[in-house]
């Protein structure tokens, strides 16, 4: 089964639900990752579809053109003021548009609220058929493979997954042969792309870099195969948000140059083959 690729919003963010499909499409794509659940930044575009109903009506006339397929949401970002709820009409338009998979990543430093919050919103998820994959970040309070799967670990949810994201793994200095007794059904997708080897010393470059400069694969100093190689088969979700990059070349430009750079990549790495 050759690999499947999913473009990540993040990638070209500007865009809206529709342009990202038809974008994704046109690149050779199989899925999209939306960010349909706000963060509310400063200046980060809104493109929650339960709230508008013509963004709604967009996207699903683009999905149904392109064949193109929804593969998660994201952000469920844990925070102490979530009021987890807050998030079903975003499932339930996820689930409506075929998405299995939604994102999380935890920011706050109170473990118990966090394991609460976190363990709750996995409930909501449960009617929809939608995991939550939760991701570790450098920047963020669950900065750790260990402590991801310290939450992972003492929840009582079982639609949980453990997202790697080949950035944060490296940043956060994941060895690969941490990953080797984690339970295999936790891996449901991974994020690709790349960065240079050296680790920024500050919070702040990390932010900087992780949202505007990251690298196409096999452009810097990740070693990707170290680590894809201890996990199962999965989905590849392209995430290289690269704001000089998407100036010079357009969205969709740079956008096919994800999805090229990666497949170049594997097709000089290939998957060993065990007899």
């Amino acid at each position: 089964m050759s690999r499947q690729y999913s473009l990540a919003h993040l990638t070209v963010l500007t865009c809206p639900p529709q342009e990202l499909i038809y974008l994704a499409a046109r690149a050779g794509y199989d899925f999209v990752g939306l960010r349909t659940i706000s963060m509310h930044n400063p200046g980060e575009p809104d493109h929650a579809l339960a709230t508008n109903p013509a963004l709604l009506r967009r996207t699903r006339t683009a999905l149904a053109w392109t064949g193109i397929g929804v593969h998660d949401v994201e952000l469920c970002r844990i925070h102490p003021g979530l009021d987890p709820r807050e998030l079903l009409p975003e499932f339930e338009v996820a689930a409506e548009l075929g998405a299995a998979h939604a994102v999380s990543s935890i920011w706050t430093a109170d473990r118990a609220r966090a394991l609460e919050l976190f363990d709750q919103v996995c409930a909501l998820a449960v009617p929809y058929g939608i995991t939550i994959n939760l991701e570790y970040v450098p920047i963020a309070q669950v900065s750790t493979l260990a402590a991801a799967v310290d939450v992972l670990t003492s929840v009582d949810a079982t639609n949980v997954g453990l997202l790697l994201d080949l950035y944060h793994v490296h940043r956060a200095r994941t060895r690969p042969e941490d990953l080797d007794d984690l339970p295999r059904d936790w891996f449901h997708f991974c994020q690709l792309c790349d960065a240079p080897a050296d680790i920024p010393d500050s919070l702040d470059d990390l932010r900087d870099e992780l949202r505007e400069r990251r690298l196409y694969v096999g452009e810097g100093g990740i070693d990707i195969c170290a680590t894809l190689r201890r996990l199962p088969e999965m989905v590849c979700a392209i995430e290289v948000p690269n704001v000089e990059r998407a100036a010079e070349y357009g969205n969709a430009e740079h956008a096919a140059r994800c999805l090229e750079s990666a497949r170049a990549y594997f097709a000089g790495h290939p998957r060993p083959v065990t007899i």
